[in-house]
């Protein structure tokens, strides 16, 4: 048997080793289409910050249960088809640090680009509530 089988391999490869088929390289396409904005804004989102928003939207919303689950997954993938990550992580570090009082919080509250992210993000934030959320 073991004589059988060695002789039906090599009668299959031989054939494609002699002729070359199985030497010759695969010939690649280039994908020259440009993604869409759309799945780009999807995909630059770090799965670690996806669970992190998805884990404080939960506790928001009165802890862990399927719907809520469910809701902020859908949430932040709502935020991330209309949001770049930059934009998200840069209203996000706006938002957290613009309470800080006096001249240092300035800083974060005052420029018009942190006030239009913080903005952007609220709208986002709202537009995915009421679509993810079934009250």
């Amino acid at each position: 048997m073991k004589h059988t089988l060695t002789t039906a391999l090599l009668a299959t490869t031989l054939p494609l080793l002699l002729t070359g088929c199985a030497n010759t390289p695969e010939k690649t396409v280039e994908n020259t289409a440009q993604p869409t904005t759309t799945a780009s804004f999807i995909n630059d989102y770090p799965t670690r910050e996806r669970v992190e928003y998805v884990l404080n939207c939960v506790a928001q919303h009165g802890g862990l249960t399927y719907i809520n689950q469910y809701a902020c997954g859908c949430k932040i993938d709502k935020i991330a088809e209309t949001m770049r990550f930059s934009d998200f992580d840069a209203a996000k570090t706006v938002s957290y640090l613009r309470s800080m009082a006096g001249e240092n919080g300035a800083v974060f509250r005052d420029p018009e680009k942190g006030k239009t992210l913080r903005k952007q993000l609220k709208d986002n934030e709202d537009a995915a509530e009421k679509s993810c959320f079934v009250k």
